[in-house]
């Protein structure tokens, strides 16, 4: 029997709503129609002043209707144009906007806004969401949780297999039945955050500035000295580490290191960003036995960052999970559709291995 769910993600680069509406059956899954829609400037300026500066309740709060009315304007818009029946539609799962992670404090906790209610009552759809908390309540990471849906979806396929999500932040999956997933580290966060100071777009589009620019070779070695980079897994971050400050603090050590005086170009720094990205990934894999490398998120998109990474990992196939039949650009909308899925019919999400949670539960809140 056919049952029909939409998943919603705006991942840390904030450069978008993605959309992805599914059939899911008892054994199979299929992606019908996807989209993307405009995240709101104004909202994406006053989030990230939010994370990176002090903030009142107030804002929070605001912040957390005003998400979820973003969300919900675009469903409507999704559906709408897509021509879809809402009568059809089991639920919808929203991850919401995490505005900061931090499962390792003396209070652990992870805080995704968008309201959940504010959906459920424009749309008239009941929503799934609150994902993360249960898993940090049980002890675990609360992330990251697409390698749940990579074992789901990617299960068909044999031999040392890997699944690399490259957006904001990067995270890898090694699967298998001890199914092991973590976050490498930054992804796009910081080339978007440093193109955006310097050029007048939001992303460095196909990679093409810091290809013009030549790698700093001290600056690299001192960015993966970062601590997190060491860590063993289970492990997650966010913006809440690799951020402007991040950034900052590098390039103050490299000038100490030379002195004090020495300048590097911005399409330096920019070459070696990507380069960080390119080795704190490759560096991973490599400890693996991974034959195949199955690429999915924004960053396949940056074809310079997928031209060093496939230099890295000369050894291993990389492809793009477009070339095993699912979508590259859609695949984590398509996981909160999944785990919408699995909520609904009070299924235990095998996420244990991988956060490092007690146990293995049901995840979400129901909003009817």
């Amino acid at each position: 029997m056919s049952e029909f769910y939409i998943g919603i993600m705006s991942g840390t680069s904030l450069d978008g709503i993605d959309i992805a509406y599914c059939e899911i059956k008892p054994h199979s899954f299929e992606l019908l129609h996807a989209g993307v829609y405009p995240f709101d400037k104004k909202l994406k300026i006053d989030i990230l002043s939010a994370i990176s500066t002090s903030t009142t309740l107030k804002t929070v709060g605001e912040l957390d209707t005003r998400l979820g009315e973003m969300y919900a304007d675009a469903i409507e818009s999704f559906i709408s144009e897509n021509k879809i029946d809402k009568s059809t539609i089991d639920a919808i799962g929203l991850h919401g906007q995490t505005l900061w992670h931090e499962p390792n404090s003396a209070y652990p906790f992870s805080m995704q806004l968008g309201n959940p209610n504010v959906v459920t009552a424009q749309t008239g759809i009941r929503v799934v969401s609150d994902f993360r908390r249960k898993d940090i309540a049980l002890g675990g990471q609360g992330a990251p949780f697409a390698p749940a849906f990579h074992n789901y979806i990617f299960s068909r396929l044999e031999g040392d297999i890997s699944v690399l999500n490259i957006g904001g932040m990067a995270n890898l999956t090694l699967l298998g039945d001890n199914l092991i997933g973590y976050d490498t580290g930054c992804g796009n966060v910081l080339m978007d955050y440093w193109n955006s100071q310097h050029n007048s777009t939001a992303y460095d589009e196909d990679g093409r500035w810091a290809k013009s620019g030549t790698m700093n070779a001290d600056l690299l070695k001192i960015m993966l000295q970062e601590p997190y980079f060491s860590m063993e897994a289970p492990k997650s971050t966010g913006r809440e580490l690799f951020n402007s400050k991040w950034v900052e603090g590098q390039l103050e050590k490299f000038s100490q290191k030379k002195g004090g005086s020495f300048h590097i170009k911005n399409r330096d720094v920019q070459a070696t960003l990507l380069e960080l990205t390119v080795h704190s990934i490759a560096n991973e894999v490599k400890k693996t036995s991974t034959n195949l490398l199955i690429v999915c998120g924004g960053g396949i998109k940056n074809s310079y960052l997928m031209e060093r990474l496939k230099a890295e990992l000369k050894d291993i196939e990389v492809a793009s999970s477009d070339e095993c039949g699912v979508s590259s650009e859609f695949m984590e909308a398509m996981a909160f559709a999944w785990l919408a899925h699995e909520r609904v019919h009070k299924k235990h999400v095998k996420l244990s291995s991988v956060t490092g949670a007690s146990k293995n539960s049901i995840l979400g809140a129901l909003y009817e």
